[in-house]
């Protein structure tokens, strides 16, 4: 039974004559899967100053987030003495010399503001540099497959492995780089929870198994999710996952610079260039030898152009330029170039009549080759869109210096009490409270003068602290801690002016130099006559 036919007409007699919409040629086609299955992909180990480079850079990184919960920074005998520490039980941040509170929560949105520009700028003046090195999942991708080429070997023998039958040789290297991730993945999750708390306190405690439940869950949960993100699922996590391959259109335009394999000098392909060249055939450099699609860890090929997977990692153009130094052509086949320097290469191609183009013999007008860059392009800077995001990045990131700067230590809040809003004492005074906090917001003990400006007959008592009235009195607060005081103003019968009057709670620390000041209102019920 097709879509288009009733259920009622199961039952009616065989003569009723049902019509088949579907067209004759697809009813015995097989059906499609929905989802494509995942083309296993094999990388071969590259060598050259890409590839240096990404290792540099996956040693920083890793480097950086393995080792950075470890340090540690003398913070004083009140405060951890962690350098990097989100203590979510006191609400504090902590990065070396620097202490973030919760109302100061603008600097780490600002950082996130700086962190998007910057990326911003990064896509437009170089592609995807930081997909294809400083990306985590790229990161954590090359050290499994470092692993897995240890453990497998290169390319052709993991191949070769992977389509053998299960043999005691293939199922000790599979359960030694699995568990191998695994332990990788491990180490992942437990250097995530070490910046949530003391490292060596919780290490040990973990290790014991003292720790708390959210401990023990959040390792599990990073372990599984490294072990599936980077071991299995790698190349598909930048095309299905992530978002920014789609996003990242947007950002390149001809002055962007991208991977970019130079076909006006490469095609015609041939892998008998001299015979070929003997039959006065055009040839080009390129000797179709798949170097550069058996290295990207994407398992595309760069010579069909720009493409969403491809994360420059530049891996092909260290694979292509190792195959042009054996056969004495010149590097840069592939190669790091914009749009508009590819289409000028073109345009001088076309002036030659063809794309086979022999770099030795045509050059531009300052005498360098057509295929290299002849300088740095600034332009690849310079322009509106990158000036644009360079300029949003540089204000936002003096913003926060001067934030940083200026921000004080030592502030004061007032709580008007709203039921009742002022007390008619027995002689005629008016009696106003406040709930004030103080907060000294450094790691040392403080003792803050408290007092008030305005209201001159005025004076106030703090409970638990004197019963005494005055106008000025020491608060022992302690270190990175916020103190609550009830506090309670009361004004003469005589002094009383209007239904309204303003003054001002101040906090002071002479020893630092410090003063927070708080504007306040004082309520009677009317104004003197």
């Amino acid at each position: 039974m097709n879509l288009y036919t009733a259920p009622h007409l199961e039952t009616e007699p065989a003569s009723v004559e049902r019509i088949d919409v579907q067209p004759a040629h697809s009813r015995n086609k097989p059906r499609e899967p929905l989802y494509a299955k995942r083309e296993k992909i094999f990388p071969k180990k590259a060598e050259g100053r890409f590839r240096r480079f990404k290792w540099l850079v996956m040693l920083i990184t890793l480097g950086i987030y393995y080792l950075t919960p470890w340090i540690r920074w003398d913070r004083g005998p009140y405060a951890p003495d962690q350098a990097v520490l989100v203590d979510l039980a006191n609400r504090r941040f902590y990065f070396f010399f620097i202490e973030i509170w919760p109302q100061e929560f603008f600097f780490v949105a600002g950082l996130l503001v700086m962190a998007g520009f910057g990326l911003f700028l990064v896509t437009s003046a170089v592609g995807r540099a930081w997909c294809g090195y400083a990306c985590p999942q790229t990161v954590w991708v090359d050290l499994f497959l470092a692993v897995e080429r240890f453990i497998e070997g290169d390319r052709n023998a993991r191949i070769k492995l992977d389509a053998a039958p299960w043999t005691f040789d293939k199922l000790w290297r599979r359960v030694v780089k699995h568990a191998t991730w695994i332990v990788i993945a491990v180490a992942t999750g437990g250097a995530w929870i070490f910046y949530f708390a003391d490292a060596p306190t919780l290490a040990f405690d973990f290790l014991t198994g003292n720790a708390a439940v959210v401990a023990y869950t959040t390792v599990a949960i990073l372990t599984a999710t490294t072990y599936v993100l980077g071991g299995l699922m790698r190349e598909q996590v930048c095309i299905y996952m992530c978002p920014w391959p789609r996003i990242q259109g947007a950002m390149l335009d001809e002055h962007s610079l991208v991977v970019t394999y130079n076909d006006w000098r490469g095609e015609p392909r041939s892998r008998h260039a001299k015979k070929a060249a003997a039959a006065g055939q055009p040839v080009g450099d390129c000797v179709d030898c798949n170097a550069c699609v058996a290295v990207c860890p994407m398992g595309i090929d760069i010579r069909d152009g720009q493409q969403m997977e491809c994360i420059t990692c530049a891996l092909c153009i260290d694979a292509c330029d190792s195959v042009m130094d054996k056969i004495g052509k010149p590097r840069g086949l592939i190669a790091y170039a914009t749009l508009s320097e590819y289409e000028h290469n073109m345009a001088l191609a076309t002036e030659h009549g063809t794309t086979a183009i022999d770099p030795a013999k045509v050059r531009n007008p300052d005498g360098s080759f057509i295929d290299k860059v002849r300088h740095f392009n600034w332009r690849i800077i310079l322009r509106p869109r990158t000036l644009l995001y360079l300029g949003v990045w540089t204000l936002v990131g003096l913003g926060l210096v001067y934030a940083l700067l200026s921000r004080h230590r030592l502030e004061i809040n007032v709580l008007h009490d709203r039921n009742p809003q002022f007390v008619l004492e027995s002689d005629g005074s008016i009696r106003n409270g406040y709930t004030i906090r103080l907060l000294n917001m450094i790691p040392e003990p403080r003792t803050i003068l408290l007092s008030m400006d305005g209201l001159p007959e005025a004076t106030m008592k703090i409970t638990g602290i004197t019963e005494v009235p005055g106008r000025l009195f020491a608060v022992q607060v302690e270190p990175d801690k916020t103190m609550a005081l009830k506090v309670f103003v009361t004004l003469p019968k005589e002094a009383i002016a209007s239904e309204v009057n303003d003054f001002h709670f101040i906090a002071e620390d002479r020893s630092s130099h410090e003063a927070d000041r708080y504007a306040a209102t004082f309520n009677t019920p009317g104004a003197k006559k």
